[in-house]
């Protein structure tokens, strides 16, 4: 039954004066974020504490385009606030919050009256108050409204200010300041609206078992248009499927995929064009490093991420001078206590052509690859104009002074021989100039990165500009086993040889880097570990991911079962939802991994990693150019059974079963698609 109403709405004036501000931490320092409740559809995001209410304090609040639309929704029925006894996401962009509600007329313990309410990443919520009692029932019902209409950066760094006056506004509230303004309207209206307050009133009336529903939307003169839900490169969590022997395969995939489709924004300059924000709430722009690598790892669910990737980073490319031409401009990242920061844009115009190769072998049209061929082409003439005498590419960001990071030199070898192979079936000039180079680079790696030590040795996280070694041991080193796809489904030789590599898999498996719920960002016992230091020992999801699929391929299954088990069994205690990182700390039988209270959830690189973590069971390596797929499974099932649906191979619909004995059988692929070695 329907709340009563009566059309008194208009009768209230504005407040006299501003509410005093909320705080959302002191000046500067970022909320903590791990337990707040996420829902999120960009540019659409709605952050909640897990009891439900909106305070205004933190990052609590509806947001549209990066703006604080409303900040305070707070609910009371009969004079009382309701007791909160849920509150959890039930997708990427709702959540359900459950309450209780005692009354003076309650004959025991057990309350009559339970609220739902159902909130959206677009602005609307819905309040359902539903009655157990056999006797009919009046409650007065009052919401409380608020918003300071800030900026989300503004807000992150606890200068919000205070709300802003309400002026009553059809049947809800408006707010306005300087050119921007929100309102919230609701359905059925109030009773009673009152501005000096915030408050919209009704009186509810509940037969014995019945209920009643209020509904608001929050709206601002941008309209809001969810990426994710049309015209979406990715298929819908329904149609990309995982099942098998371990039920959380079919759980991860299905939240993989939801997040990363939330978290899909448009290019402005085409915005058919929708490409991976970096992640909530802290990074709901472009970042162009993490766009690539979220497309790359989506691959096996379909190339056309990357293609609307590859296209809006093509339109950033630098036009010149000359030393710069073909770079994708980014900003600099914090890369731990003792190395430089790293640049994403150089990160970004490394990994252009290889997500371009290897979008190719997944089935990207001929046609497209044409169009974006010459976007790769500068980006290797940038890469060859700046590599040093020594053939290394050293750091620019402040304080780099020359040095040579190792991780970078990965990045670089993988775009020299994907590039290569790129220009050379395409057509075009300067693949074995780039064999070439990258084969120097190999030797040259191999002696200048590589510490010996009664250990068996490691390979220095960089060199110094004078030659001296960093001999950290990071996360940053899963990257030298990422080598890259090549046709026929080879993969591109490494920078380590076998023997370096074998002791590096030992290395990433051994307690000092494998934390039992991921691979750390630093070893434990190296100097400067801090278990919650984003590159200085918390677990990185996406680097996790990197070394499971990079040591499953080099085949050390046994190192990579280790980190794939712990990032499975990590996401379960997060619910399936990955954050982009956690606390490093070591699991024990009754422990549980600990949250980073800044880290991004979800997060494009973490949503895009578990897509990655469960195709590497099958090791897919497609050719689509010469019509080919190899399959190259995890011989050990450490899931047991799994088959994965609703993957793309050559842009037709590819299902793959991985055996309890590890044996793996295309189930559906296009017809002339050859099953190769």
């Amino acid at each position: 039954m329907a709340p009563t109403a009566s059309p008194r709405t208009g009768s209230t004036v504005s407040t006299p004066g501003p509410v005093p501000p909320r705080a959302a931490g002191p000046l500067g320092e970022l909320p903590a974020v791990h337990a707040a409740v996420i829902c999120v559809a960009l540019p659409g995001l709605a952050m909640s504490p897990e009891h439900g209410q909106l305070t205004g304090y933190g990052l609590e609040g509806f947001y549209q385009h990066g703006r604080r639309l409303l900040s305070r929704c707070q609910l009371r029925v009969a004079g009382r606030d309701p007791i909160a006894v849920q509150g959890r996401s039930i997708s990427a962009d709702r959540a359900r919050f459950l309450a209780v509600v005692r009354t003076a007329a309650d004959a025991g313990p057990d309350p009559e009256i339970a609220v739902e309410r159902l909130r959206q990443a677009d602005g609307t919520e819905r309040i359902t108050l539903s009655s157990s009692s056999a006797r009919p029932m009046r409650l007065p019902v009052e919401i409380a409204l608020g918003t300071d209409l800030a900026e989300l950066g503004a807000v992150a760094a606890g200068r919000a200010g205070p709300e802003l006056p309400a002026s009553v506004h059809g049947s809800g509230m408006r707010w306005a300041s300087g050119g921007a303004h929100s309102a919230v309207t609701a359905q059925p209206p109030p009773t009673d609206a009152l501005a000096s307050a915030g408050v919209l009133r009704w009186a509810v009336e509940l037969p014995p078992g019945g209920s009643c529903t209020i509904q608001l939307r929050v709206s601002s003169d941008r309209p809001v248009r969810p990426s994710g839900h049309a015209a979406s490169p990715l298929p819908s969590p329904e149609e990309a499927r995982a099942e098998g022997d371990d039920p959380r395969v079919a759980a991860l995939l299905q939240h993989s995929v939801d997040d990363l489709r939330a978290l899909l924004i448009r290019d402005p300059a085409r915005p058919a064009d929708l490409y991976a924000a970096a992640g909530v709430p802290w990074r709901c722009g472009a970042a162009p490093a993490e766009a690539l690598w979220a497309a790359r790892m989506a691959l096996p669910l379909s190339t056309r991420l990357a293609a609307a990737t590859l296209r809006t980073l093509a339109r950033t490319q630098l036009p010149g001078p000359e030393a710069e031409l073909g770079r994708i401009p980014g900003p600099f990242r914090d890369a731990g206590p003792y190395l430089p920061p790293g640049c994403t844009g150089v990160e970004a115009t490394l990994a252009f052509p290889v997500v371009l190769a290897e979008a190719r072998r997944w089935g990207l049209p001929e046609q497209e690859v044409t169009e974006l061929l010459p976007a790769a082409e500068r980006c290797l003439h940038w890469l060859a104009a700046t590599l040093d005498g020594d053939g290394y590419l050293a750091e620019t960001g402040p304080g780099a002074a020359g040095f040579v990071r190792a991780e970078t030199q990965a990045h670089v070898h993988r775009a020299a021989l994907l590039g290569a192979e790129l220009l050379r079936e395409c057509g075009r000039p300067g693949a074995d100039a780039w064999i070439a180079r990258a084969g120097a680079l190999r030797e040259r790696f191999r002696a200048d990165f590589w510490l010996d030590d009664l250990g068996g040795g490691r390979p220095a996280a960089g060199r110094t500009a004078d030659g001296r070694p960093v001999p950290l041991l990071g996360a940053g080193a899963a990257h030298l086993l990422d080598t890259g796809l090549l046709g026929g489904g080879r993969l591109a030789p490494g920078l380590l040889d076998k023997v370096q590599t074998e002791q590096l898999a030992r290395l990433l498996g051994g307690p000092a880097m494998d934390s039992g719920w991921g691979l750390r960002g630093l070893a434990v016992r190296e100097p400067g570990y801090n278990p919650f230091g984003h590159r200085a020992g918390a677990v990185r999801v996406h680097e996790s991911a990197v070394a499971v699929a990079g040591l499953a391929a080099a085949g050390y299954e046994k190192e990579a079962v280790g980190l794939l088990r712990g990032v499975l069994a990590a996401a379960e205690a997060f619910r399936h939802r990955l954050p982009e990182m956690y606390a490093g700390e070591q699991r024990t039988a009754d422990s549980a991994p600990v949250p980073h209270p800044a880290a991004c959830r979800p997060a494009a690189v973490a949503a895009a990693a578990g897509i990655q973590l469960l195709t590497t069971l099958a090791g897919i390596r497609p050719d689509a150019p010469a019509g080919t797929v190899a399959l190259h499974p995890m011989r050990s099932a450490p899931l047991g059974a799994v088959r994965l649906a609703g993957l793309s191979v050559a842009g037709a619909p590819f299902t793959v079963r991985i055996s309890r004995l590890g044996v793996a059988m295309v189930e559906q692929a296009a017809e002339w698609l050859q099953l190769g070695g």
